[in-house]
């Protein structure tokens, strides 16, 4: 078994109160690793090791260029060491080790992009309106930051996070999920060896009630950036709003994925596939709401059945594997118990329903590729994420009624739609709300463009330039160069 320990303050650590807590590889259920479960005195040394590395030492004396060299050179490590890290992220979560792979490879973009972006990061001189004084502004870290990240991507998740806080200067502190610390341990290694200095990076593993807590109320944290659950961001959001803190919240959706009548077919079938069982459906961007056009309805949905039925089920390490199993017990019972609620509410089960019966499968917590038809919108499966394999499919008459139902629902994190119409594509583009509207593609992502959700799906935006401005404050600067002061009780 894999023994794993902390990493605070540039050590490797047990927790304080010396408890363990163990990790599942969620195709076979056997036990493969043991983690350290941090409390509130190991999540304070986190903080006070960020902050003092903030406040002292050699990071806040670096220029922003030797940051950037930080970075770059993590952005190397990572790519040397993506095979070690993809096969710890799939015994870690269940995801399949192609999807790893391809993640793990395209990290180390976003720690190159912002290592370049490091020492691009400029104030501007101001032409105020006042003849004897000269303005300038400029743009400074926040202090601590912390990343808490949840199950299903890692280091993926962590990457939007902690490169544009250390690219801007900030100190930082990683709360993993404790359902999967042990890649962000591995990556940690890969920090201490790239040569940041004592306490710019912190790993504090265990549950949130402690841990979490401490992390988002502590007077020396500056920021929080979370990727998770509606519910657990809006507690972290009361928290950090008690002492003013800013926050970034990646939260939950439920994401139309439409189809006009005039789309190329074939290719629209591939997409909402990929959409929704791809990564088992855990993920906050999957296509779980199918909006198809009436009139080409039964022909399509015909077409996405035939395909899910051939999707592979097995172990995620194997290249073959197409769709593998749900991350934990508590998420396997989550889905399950919405399949039920579709069928009691009156949406036909058209494929799947429970948990495979292959019994090389019975080990881990597997659920079946599901589609329902004859769907609502106002049903529970039309407006509750689900967070698994299952798609809940809605037909549709015009663009107005696919517009209305894309956007019936709490939440706005992403949609897709699939035509060959420039005039629809701009205009339902401009009326879906979601941060991200893909056309004629599904899941595409870039460290360069913005993510984030409109509605209950969170607080503003990761990657891209913007976000650095997230890890930010400005500062204006005004110097006098009057060779006297005026009246003094009035303001100038």
């Amino acid at each position: 078994m894999q023994i794993y320990k902390m990493f605070i303050d540039g050590k490797w650590e047990d927790a304080v109160n010396g408890e363990t807590f163990e990790t599942r590889n969620p195709f076979s259920g056997e036990v493969w690793a043991q983690i350290p479960k941090g409390g509130r005195d190991d999540a304070e040394r986190a903080i006070l090791s960020a902050h003092k590395a903030f406040t002292s030492g050699p990071w806040p004396k670096l220029t922003a260029s030797d940051r950037g060299h930080l970075l770059r050179r993590l952005g190397d490590l990572i790519a040397e060491n993506a095979e070690h890290l993809a096969n710890t992220e799939v015994r870690d979560n269940g995801k399949l080790i192609n999807e790893m792979l391809f993640q793990l490879k395209y990290i180390p973009q976003w720690y190159y992009y912002f290592g370049g972006l490091a020492d691009k990061i400029e104030g501007a001189v101001i032409p105020i309106d006042k003849p004897d004084t000269f303005n300038f502004t400029r743009n400074e870290p926040l202090g601590v930051c912390v990343g808490i990240t949840p199950w299903n991507s890692p280091l993926l998740l962590l990457a939007y996070k902690l490169a544009p806080a250390l690219a801007a200067g900030n100190t930082f502190v990683a709360k993993p999920s404790e359902f999967t610390s042990a890649s962000t341990l591995e990556f940690a290694k890969l920090v201490e060896k790239a040569g940041f200095p004592t306490g710019v990076f912190n790993v504090v593993t265990g549950f949130g009630a402690d841990v979490g807590e401490t992390l988002t109320s502590h007077k020396y944290v500056s920021k929080i950036a979370f990727t998770g659950s509606e519910g657990t961001g809006r507690k972290i959001g009361e928290l950090a709003a008690r002492n003013f803190k800013k926050v970034t919240l990646e939260l939950g959706g439920k994401s139309p994925h439409i189809v006009f009548a005039d789309a190329e077919i074939d290719n629209a079938v591939n997409g909402v596939i990929s959409g929704i069982f791809a990564a088992t459906g855990q993920t906050c961007i999957a296509g779980s709401r199918l909006l198809v056009e009436r009139k080409i309805h039964d022909q399509f949905l015909e077409k996405v059945v035939a395909l899910a039925k051939t999707a592979r089920m097995g172990d995620p390490m194997s290249t073959a594997t197409q769709v593998g199993p749900v991350t934990t017990p508590p998420q396997l019972e989550k889905i399950l118990g919405y399949i039920d609620i579709a069928k009691n509410e009156g949406a036909e089960c058209l494929l799947g329903g429970g948990r495979p019966s292959n019994p090389e499968l019975s080990n881990g917590w597997f659920v079946e590729p599901t589609i329902f038809s004859g769907v609502r919108s106002e049903m529970r499966i039309a407006q509750e994420e689900v967070f698994g394999p299952v798609l809940a499919v809605i037909p549709f008459d015009s663009d107005e009624e696919a517009i209305h139902i894309a956007n019936d629902t709490n939440y706005g994190l992403a949609a897709g739609f699939w035509t060959q119409d420039m005039r629809r594509i701009l205009e339902v583009s401009s009326a879906i709300q979601a941060g991200t509207v893909w056309v004629n593609t599904y899941r595409t992502i870039s460290y360069m463009s913005p993510l984030g959700g409109y509605k209950h799906s969170g607080i503003g935006r990761e990657n891209g330039m913007a976000s650095i401005q997230n890890y930010m404050q400005t500062k204006s600067v005004m110097i006098s160069t009057a060779e006297s002061v005026a009246n003094p009780f009035i303001m100038r």
